[in-house]
């Protein structure tokens, strides 16, 4: 593959590599870009929870633990290691569950533990959706009264306070106008926006880069934090403030998981290259030139970012940091989609209302209900927190959990798909794991201050995720006890054929062996079957992408039965008309807008069958209301469905 021409996992052009790494500049680093706006502010910051004293021991041990968990767990974990588990060119965590997961038996302990914790991380994903944009933009416009643009606070202690009260107010007004605006425009899909996120963010990392180097010049000595027992030395010796403050210094490699979970977008070359020649050397010198700041300066802890700014810089600082976390959130979004997508086509949630935005830029989509109730969180969480230090609280708890889960999917692929020893596998992950562990269990100190946020952000999307599944294996189960099968059918038509009617029946079936029951109660109501039967099965491979040559397989029953059987992998949509034109070319001939569709349509029926718990069986039951038409989801053409429903105890 040459550096000017990139091919995806289906075989089809990809653009320029040097145009990729621009891309993702805007994309893929946004997130882990904007942390060094609030990372050493909640170290040092008087108005963190959880702050330590920025003496000079202090600073060098704080940076130097910036320093390490950037090399160690993004530059070495990520950019080195996961970022190998390609499953056909895309990443995340609910991919990295499917490789681990791949070959093994449905009913294996192993496979089910492996499906558990990918559908944990993935909710923790969703939890970390809301509250990225939240503390992103929040902590950008906080750079007006950090920087003095509002003003200056009065010297009388109540006015001073009222003051601040109504900055607060103020800041917080500005950040949900932003956010509204954010969540309001993302129906126009970032295909077309895409291109000017890139040499933003471009903009965004030289500037940190710059204001560092300033900094430095003035107090080279805080490289000295490279060493780094000077982070170890802090550890040891700082006691239980040591400990917790390692809470705050996770908040560097927050957005670490987006390395990976984007790589499907861009290709692992493009983000290695954009790391390593930019945005690490660009975060490193940033967190050095704040560190050599406050060495010279501590009574700045408080908004060591922006006070690194000459003051006539700091307004252009400010809107060119809230355009960074603004594209920050708009990659959280997105991602959240694509997640939410995943979870849809493999089966862990309701069919939803997806929308593709491009018809050329692979992934995106928009999913309105997902975008909506994103948006009231993010509000939710400002009205709740009001300041980014409050929030800072509530982050970290759910990246920690979701990166450790990484670990542990990443030594069973390596072990399972790649056949790595345990000798090369398990040193790796340990070491990873006990870093991650001791991240965890700093961020589980601020559980009562908001950590609890994401955890029962996750856990509810867990239990929804784990109920839409159980209750589907329920309902297929009770459907099936009843159904004969498609030969058989095909059988007992031919020894006593009913009346022939013209034209082209397609049933749509789960289950590509068993009569459909939409046909059974067709036959039972008009006495009379169509010309040409078509049982189609659609199906979603544990593959992101499935090739055109490897779509559709049709099968001649004999007697005007065919059988299609349809396959798309968890990040496409399903195109029922789109996979009847590729029929053709194994002798079916049938266009959508001819044919009729008979779908079934379940209603669930709670019930004291053995099953699941009775508070599942509603959720589930709801669950279902909120689904998408079949009809609508599989994109068959309006006017020529007709549905037939069913109630299904469980």
């Amino acid at each position: 593959m040459s550096m000017n021409e990139q091919t995806d996992s289906l075989g089809q052009r990809r653009l320029p590599t040097a145009t990729l790494v621009i891309a993702a500049l805007g994309v893929v680093f946004g997130d882990i870009g904007t942390s060094p706006i609030y990372t050493l502010k909640e170290c040092f910051g008087p108005h963190s929870p959880h702050h330590i004293a920025a003496t000079h021991d202090h600073i060098l041990g704080v940076v130097s633990l910036v320093l390490w968990s950037l090399l160690l767990l993004v530059c070495i974990k990520y950019l080195v290691f996961v970022l190998r588990a390609d499953n056909k060119g895309e990443g995340g965590v609910l991919s990295l569950m499917a490789l681990a997961s791949h070959g093994m038996s449905e009913r294996s302990k192993r496979r089910v533990v492996i499906i558990l914790l990918g559908l944990f991380g993935a909710a923790l994903l969703f939890g970390d959706g809301i509250i990225t944009p939240a503390i992103s933009v929040l902590s950008a416009v906080e750079g007006l009264k950090d920087g003095g643009l509002l003003g200056v606070a009065p010297a009388d202690a109540l006015e001073a306070e009222a003051w601040s009260h109504r900055m607060q107010w103020l800041i917080m007004g500005i950040t949900i106008v932003i956010l509204i605006v954010l969540f309001s425009v993302q129906f126009l899909g970032t295909a077309n926006m895409g291109r000017f996120f890139g040499p933003i963010t471009g903009l965004w990392f030289v500037s940190l880069g710059v204001l560092g180097v300033s900094q430095l010049l003035r107090g080279p000595e805080v490289l000295e934090a490279f060493n780094p027992w000077y982070g170890w030395h802090f550890l040891t010796t700082g006691g239980h403030a040591a400990f917790v403050i390692l809470g705050s210094v996770f908040l560097a490699v927050t957005g670490g998981e987006a390395l990976y979970a984007d790589m499907g977008h861009f290709g692992a070359g493009p983000i290695r290259r954009g790391w390593f020649l930019l945005v690490f050397p660009a975060l490193g010198l940033n967190y050095l030139g704040q560190g050599a700041l406050l060495m010279h300066q501590p009574e700045l802890a408080n908004a060591p970012f922006f006070q690194m700014a000459p003051g006539w810089a700091t307004l252009p600082l400010v809107l060119l940091a809230t355009a960074a976390t603004v594209i920050a959130s708009q990659a959280l979004i997105t991602g959240t989609y694509s997640l939410t997508l995943s979870a849809v086509q493999l089966g862990y949630l309701p069919r939803l209302s997806i929308r593709h935005t491009s018809e050329h830029a692979r992934g995106q989509i928009y999913i309105p209900m997902v975008n909506w109730l994103l948006m009231l969180a993010c509000i939710a969480l400002v009205l709740a927190f009001r300041t980014s230090s409050n929030l800072a609280a509530a982050y970290g708890v759910a990246v920690t959990m979701t990166m450790l889960i990484t670990t542990i999917l990443f030594y069973f692929a390596a072990r399972h798909l790649w056949k790595w020893s345990v000798l090369k596998t398990l040193p790796l992950c340990v070491v990873f794991g006990l870093i991650e562990m001791a991240f965890l269990s700093a961020n589980l100190v601020k559980f009562f201050d908001g950590g609890w946020f994401p955890l029962a952000v996750g856990a509810v999307i867990f239990s929804l995720m784990t109920t839409w599944a159980l209750g589907r294996s329920l309902v297929r189960a009770s459907m099936e006890k009843s159904l004969l099968t498609q030969e058989m059918l095909c059988e007992s038509l031919k020894r006593r054929p009913p009346i022939s009617v013209p034209g082209t029946a397609i049933f749509m079936t789960s289950n590509s062996g068993r009569a459909p029951i939409a046909l059974l109660h067709s036959l039972k109501h008009y006495q009379a079957i169509h010309q040409r039967v078509i049982f189609m099965t659609l199906t979603t491979e544990d593959e992101p992408w499935v090739p055109n040559e490897r779509r559709v397989e049709v099968e001649n029953l004999g007697e005007g039965f065919w059988r299609v059987t349809g396959r798309f992998g968890f990040m496409q949509k399903p195109d029922v008309p789109e996979l009847l034109a590729q029929c053709g070319s194994s002798g079916l001939d049938v266009q959508a807008e001819n044919a009729t569709f008979f779908l079934g349509r379940e209603i669930i029926v709670p019930s004291a069958n053995p099953g699941m718990a009775r508070w599942r069986e509603h959720l589930f039951a709801f669950a279902s209301k909120l689904a998408q038409q079949p009809a609508t989801y599989f994109q068959i053409p309006i006017g020529r469905v007709i549905e037939l429903g069913q109630q299904v105890e469980i």
